[in-house]
């Protein structure tokens, strides 16, 4: 029997001292390429300075966790609560919540101590409310009765297992396997509209990373896809991914044009890296602290953090992107860029500091002025393919 609720030794996570790496002394003084693992098990290739900037941040990780248990001794561990619902409270407590709200958006910018990162997620992304609202056996109950089911999701899912971050002291092993399969079959009978789409084994692999439970990481990819992320993502024509793929074509020409115009001179379509990005929130492409710490404000500032990070990427390499001259380039650019990206620190600062401001209403003015569009071309592809296949039988 497995143990839906059991919390498992993961790779240095929830040590209380994050370790600081050290390459040998040849690579030291030849400056080679070296692999180390990083915070949740990852083993990554990079060079020395790679290494010392995550040792910075790691530095700095450590400074914001003092930061964070100094609130909570003096505000109360569940202090950030405060922050969600200022109708619920007396007018005399309206200015502290506010004066909260402040102090956490600034908190959550610069990073959620790994070892409260469960537990914040969990509050702040609205996975304990939606969890609250179903009966305490509502997921091993689920799990029990899935079992053995065989769909196309679940014969999907069995396929992309062993693809999904190969060679991981833990996913990668019969244990990981087993647990990952338990959530996405889980959540593919939970949500049939959405069943399972290529993509979310990753976001569901790192999820239960981070949460101490496998009951968790469900949850948490259940407000995901059901509160934070705009709806269709993940459906079976992915018609809210080709609608996200079209507002950040737009908010590219208008954030950072010299890049858009060029882009288009080498007839370089954006979705070519961006739909991986938005379907995999960034897992597959970024580090994984640096992931996680997009993850962070993702969870609290809504699926509007997609399109900064996303832009911040461009914006970064705008000189080198410039003068690429072909399609491959840029895509090479693009994918060392995010490979070699272990500052959040700086990803981060661009992402909200140089990019600029976007509303969630404007960006939700923007997907319905693109869904129309989007619309009639998944229709007519759909009337072509099945024209198509009409003229074969």
């Amino acid at each position: 029997m497995y143990k839906t609720q059991s919390r498992r030794d993961l790779p240095l996570e929830f040590q209380a001292h994050t370790p600081i790496l050290r390459p040998s002394i040849h690579a030291r003084r030849a400056n080679l390429t070296v692999k180390f693992q990083d915070l949740y098990g990852f083993t990554v290739e990079g060079n020395v300075d790679d290494v010392n900037i995550l040792n910075e941040v790691r530095e700095k990780v450590r400074q914001q966790g003092r930061v964070w248990w100094a609130l909570e001794a003096s505000k109360g561990a569940n202090w950030y609560l405060q922050t969600q619902d200022l109708q619920a409270l007396k007018s005399s407590q309206i200015f502290s919540a506010l004066g909260n709200a402040i102090t956490l958006k600034k908190l959550i910018r610069k990073g959620i101590p790994p070892v409260l990162r469960p537990k914040v997620w969990f509050s702040l992304s609205g996975a304990a409310k939606k969890k609250s609202t179903v009966p305490e056996s509502y997921y091993d109950d689920l799990s029990k009765a899935v079992e053995g089911k065989v769909t196309p999701a679940t014969h999907q899912i069995d396929h992309d297992l062993n693809r999904t971050f190969p060679g991981h002291p833990w996913l990668d092993t019969p244990e990981g396997h087993a647990t990952l399969k338990r959530v996405l079959v889980a959540y593919s009978f939970r949500d049939s509209d959405v069943g399972y789409c290529q993509g979310l084994n990753y976001v569901a692999a790192l999820l239960l990373l981070v949460m101490k439970t496998e009951e968790d990481a469900f949850w948490m990819l259940a407000v995901l896809l059901e509160n934070v992320l705009v709806r269709d993502c993940y459906n079976t024509n992915l018609s809210g991914c080709h609608v996200e793929q079209r507002v950040f074509k737009d908010l590219l020409v208008k954030k950072c044009p010299r890049i858009a115009a060029h882009l288009e001179d080498l007839e370089f379509d954006v979705s070519l890296v961006a739909t991986e990005w938005f379907l995999c929130l960034f897992s597959k492409s970024l580090p994984s602290e640096t992931t996680l710490r997009v993850w962070d404000v993702l969870f609290y500032e809504g699926a509007k953090v997609l399109f900064h990070v996303a832009l911040a990427i461009f914006k970064m390499k705008e000189e080198e992107l410039l003068t690429a001259n072909h399609v491959g380039e840029v895509i090479n650019i693009l994918q060392k860029t995010t490979h070699d990206l272990f500052d959040p620190d700086e990803l981060l600062t661009v992402a909200f500091d140089k990019i600029g401001s976007m509303t969630t209403t404007t960006i939700s003015k923007q997907r319905k002025k693109q869904e129309p569009a989007v619309m009639a071309e998944l229709d007519q592809r759909l009337r072509r393919l099945n024209s198509l296949q009409e003229d074969y039988n």
